[in-house]
């Protein structure tokens, strides 16, 4: 499925690396401080200025996966990548300005 070259993967992809970067950095970071998820997002929710910036390294998983996509010359998906972190980007914008 990951060798195919189709705007919708990419898409896919650029929507769920954010997520599983999210949790990554929840390990790595947050856990071993003893901070369970609920207590992670309650968190968050206290310091909204945070969330942006959580997004922004969450983002990075994309760039990743955009350049070995763009290596193997998938450029359909790496298109939908692409995308998807410009939607992420707006929404970045959004947040910081809101």
């Amino acid at each position: 499925m990951l060798k195919q070259d189709k705007l919708s993967l990419g898409i896919l992809l650029g929507l769920l690396t954010p997520g599983l970067a999210f949790f990554l950095y929840y390990l790595a970071t947050f856990l071993p401080r003893g901070m369970n998820l609920p207590d992670f997002f309650v968190m968050l929710g206290n310091n909204r200025h945070l969330i942006p910036k959580l997004i922004t390294i969450c983002l990075l998983g994309n760039g990743v996966v955009f350049y070995l996509y763009t290596r193997k010359h998938r450029d359909l998906t790496a298109r939908g990548i692409f995308l998807v972190t410009l939607l992420y980007a707006i929404v970045i914008l959004l947040l910081k300005i809101i």
